[in-house]
C-alpha cells in the first residue's frame, strides 16, 4: 500500500515554482484527428519547464506542440494532462517542454526552489 503514496508523493513535486499569469501564446501542431494547427491561446499558470495553457482544439496526452511567446521566441512542449475541458470547445492542458534549457521563454525571473 505505500508505493501508491510514495508515487503520488513524486507526481506532487514540482521542478520549478509555478507563477499566475495570463499571457497570450501561439499553439500549432496536429489535433486529435490529425488535422494541423495554429491558434492563438492563453498561457495561464508557467514554470520554467512548462505550463497550462488553453486553446479551443482536443489534443491527445503525449502530442508534441509547438508554443510561441509574445515575443516571437518558439519551444517544442509536450501535452502531459487535461487539466479541465469546458463546454464550447476550451480546453486546458498542462505542457512541459520538450527541452531543458528554455533560455528564459517567458521572460520570467522564477524564485529558487528549495529540495526536499
Amino acid at each position: 500500500m505505500a508505493a501508491p503514496a510514495v508515487a503520488r508523493t513524486q507526481l506532487l513535486r514540482r521542478r520549478s515554482t509555478r507563477i499566475t499569469v495570463c499571457t497570450p501564446i501561439g499553439v500549432s501542431g496536429e489535433d486529435y484527428v490529425q488535422g494541423s494547427f495554429s491558434v492563438s491561446a492563453k498561457a495561464i499558470n508557467v514554470s520554467k519547464h512548462g505550463a497550462a495553457v488553453q486553446l479551443n482544439r482536443q489534443l491527445f496526452i503525449g502530442t508534441i506542440v509547438l508554443v510561441r511567446n509574445k515575443r516571437g521566441t518558439q519551444i517544442s512542449a509536450r501535452i502531459v494532462s487535461e487539466i479541465k475541458a469546458i463546454q464550447g470547445g476550451q480546453h486546458t492542458y498542462g505542457i512541459e517542454f520538450a527541452q531543458e534549457d528554455t533560455n528564459n521563454f517567458w521572460g520570467i525571473t522564477f524564485p529558487a526552489t528549495a529540495l526536499t
